[in-house]
């Protein structure tokens, strides 16, 4: 039983809100991961021996344990309106001169200036300083409840810090992913071939739409504050909105932290040209500023038109989405070998930028969109940087329109492409030669697993390349001291050393050199498996793919990139220079699997630290024994070796019912097969 009062852990809970409060609001850790860890862990321990002491307001009750069935519908107690737009700084000097008309004042008057953040309006709701519920804004008049979603914000408090808060506090802001948030999700998105979102608020939207709260905690949503709504009458709000902002952010709640006051239509200006130059450096997006009138008693004198208040305006920056023709499409070839179509455009102002190149990602999203060169495009400049095509104008498709598709050779080395299996990557095949490839290749043949040519490393080979010295792996056996000395910071003894490291690596194993080659989807265990199957180089460059199917660790997908991979002219001459250049190896020992061992055609998977062997000798004693060393788990799997701090992959084998054998066990049986 716990040895902690309830007292003790309201203490907990409130020092890790204010431990939540300094990392995702003030961006100020104030401990470390570790030492956070253990204070939640202290407070599940607790909560755990006292359930009856678990509050709403628990940093451990952030997510849910069941998702919704649906969204009910709330009615606001204070209507949330939207704004007026300005798309000028003319229509910023009518705003104000309407606003001193009705004031009658000849003064310049003070505004609050905020960005205009690109994302969702919420209310949020707390009684006697405890966050009660959530509603989006809806049609302005009645929302959908999504406390369950809000909760999972970091940033926003459970309870309100420190005293004096109303009994009722309706609170507005903006619900925001931003950009890094954004960008990871859309590249998790991608390895899971779903679809990417198209921006962060469409991205936040969707968000906020789910039933499971725990979808929202994983995409880790952040907050702003701009408002209010209903407040109980025995607190007095301040003399002006950025006085009753600072009040909120005194009780823990998010603020912007790029809010300014301004004096008049040139403060208004001078912000915006501020904050337009700043744009891109925000880790959010925003699509304008809004500003508000400070005093809060001349809010009461301007009042309202039937859908805005008049003491606001939202000054929209320019517009984000243009029309232009495409000109034609051309393709890039990455470091990999996948081939990116480029849209070539007729250049065009974008928010404030011209455009002339956007990316059109691959051959999937081109038919998906149904973009045709000669097209009039809508052009959109996504997250402020890299500009990208929505779609045609169809109303003003012509006849002269074509279809793009894809080359059948590189652009760049005019190897043969291919299309990735159940995946839009078109990609060259021309590794070992493709200029567009170059660096990446060199840098993995001369790698530690391939054919570990110390001395020659990252920059050196970037050095190598530039220089033209280098062009393909073979080109390495050709080098002598006289030229690395000439390059910067190579010495005599230095470049001694790298000819020697060359040379010594010409003795090598077959299983390496396939390794070296770079052949997509080959690794490390997959040329071992190749080289222990077909036992010489040329036994494997003849294979057809039906026979490396044949091979274990070889699907199609693999044995179709080998075929390709080895029919290329270009990739032959490498080849054929690096045999010529005197890399050799002898012939791969046939290994003959221990037929009564209990690991024989069985999968096995490593998982944790092994104290008595490396995992690399482990594995090796394994597949002597004839098993299949994997790296996951899976229904497939026979058997679970264990180490020490065993993680995820112990956790799954437990739940698949997989036999788990620790490293003492495992060792034991080791010690009983070998006698």
């Amino acid at each position: 039983m716990s040895q902690y009062t309830q007292i003790e852990l309201n203490v907990l809970k409130q020092r890790l809100a204010e431990l939540n409060h300094a990392y995702y609001v003030l961006d100020n850790p104030l401990v470390s991961d570790a030492q956070y860890d253990e204070l939640y862990r202290q407070l599940l321990e607790i909560e755990k021996n006292h359930p009856d002491w678990v509050t709403d307001d628990s940093p451990s009750q952030r997510v849910g344990d069941k998702p919704l069935s649906h969204f009910e519908s709330v009615t606001h107690a204070v209507p949330m309106f939207s704004l007026d737009n300005a798309f000028s700084q003319a229509d910023l000097v009518d705003f104000q001169r309407r606003i001193k008309d009705r004031l009658h004042t000849a003064l310049d008057v003070e505004f609050s200036a905020e960005p205009k953040m690109d994302g969702l309006a919420i209310n949020i709701r707390y009684e006697n300083g405890k966050l009660k519920q959530a509603t989006t804004r809806g049609d302005g008049l009645v929302g959908e409840d999504v406390t369950h979603n809000i909760r999972t914000l970091q940033s926003l408090p459970l309870h309100l810090f420190g005293t004096g808060w109303p009994e009722v506090l309706e609170v507005r802001g903006e619900v925001f992913m931003s950009k890094k948030v954004f960008n990871a999700l859309n590249e998790e998105c991608v390895q899971r071939d779903e679809k990417p979102f198209a921006n962060p608020r469409n991205a936040a939207a969707g968000t906020l739409r789910q039933l499971d709260p725990k979808v929202a905690a994983q995409r880790k949503l952040s907050l702003y504050l701009y408002g209010w709504g209903q407040i109980s009458e025995e607190w007095s709000l301040p003399e002006t909105y950025s006085e009753a902002i600072q009040a909120f952010k005194a009780w823990g709640l998010p603020v912007n932290p790029d809010a300014q006051v301004v004096l008049g239509a040139s403060g208004m200006a001078e912000y915006y040209d501020h904050l337009i130059a700043k744009r891109v450096e925000l880790p959010y997006e925003i699509d304008g500023i809004v500003y508000k009138v400070n005093a809060l008693d001349s809010h009461k004198t301007l009042g309202f038109t039937a859908k805005a208040p008049r003491w606001a305006i939202a000054r929209k920056f320019p517009a984000e989405e243009v029309w232009t023709d495409l000109l034609g499409i051309e393709i890039q070839v990455g470091r990999t070998g996948a081939l990116t179509p480029v849209a070539r455009l007729q250049p065009v102002a974008v928010g404030g930028v011209v455009v002339s190149n956007a990316t059109l990602h691959n051959q999937d999203e081109i038919e998906r969109k149904d973009i045709r060169i000669g097209d009039k495009v809508i052009v959109r400049r996504a997250g402020d940087v890299i500009p990208e095509i929505v779609g045609p104008v169809l109303t003003q498709r012509s006849d002269q329109v074509t279809k793009f598709t894809m080359p059948l050779t590189c652009p760049e080395c005019h190897s043969e492409v291919i299309k990735e299996h159940d995946k839009a990557v078109y990609r060259c095949t021309g590794g070992l030669f493709c200029p567009a490839q170059r660096k990446r290749a060199l840098q993995h043949f001369v790698s530690r697993k391939a054919m570990d040519i110390v001395g020659l490393g990252d920059k050196l080979i970037v050095q190598l390349a530039d220089t033209g010295l280098v062009k393909h792996p073979d080109d390495f056996y050709k080098l002598d001291i006289d030229s690395l000395e000439k390059l910067e910071r190579m010495a005599s003894k230095s470049a001694q050393k790298v000819i020697d490291a060359i040379e010594a690596s010409k003795q090598t194993t077959l299983a390496r050199f396939i390794f070296s080659l770079g052949i997509p989807e080959v690794g490390e265990v997959t040329a071992k498996n190749l080289a222990n199957y077909f036992l010489s180089l040329e036994a494997i460059i003849g294979a057809n793919k039906e026979q490396l199917l044949e091979v274990d660790d070889v699907g199609d997908i693999v044995a179709q990139h080998i075929v390709t991979f080895f029919a290329q002219p270009h990739n032959q001459e490498v080849v054929e220079g690096l045999i010529n250049a005197g890399v050799n190896w002898p012939t791969p020992a046939q290994v003959k699997p221990d037929t009564d061992s209990p690991f024989t055609g069985k999968v096995v998977v490593l998982t944790g630290s092994l104290m008595q062997v490396t995992r690399s000798e482990a594995k090796q004693q394994l597949e002597a024994l004839g098993a299949k060393v994997t790296g996951s788990v899976s229904a497939k799997t026979d058997f679970v070796i264990a180490g020490e701090k065993a993680g995820s992959k112990l956790t799954k084998a437990e739940s698949l019912g997989i036999s788990v054998l620790t490293e003492a066990e495992w060792i034991a049986m080791m010690g009983e097969i070998n006698g």
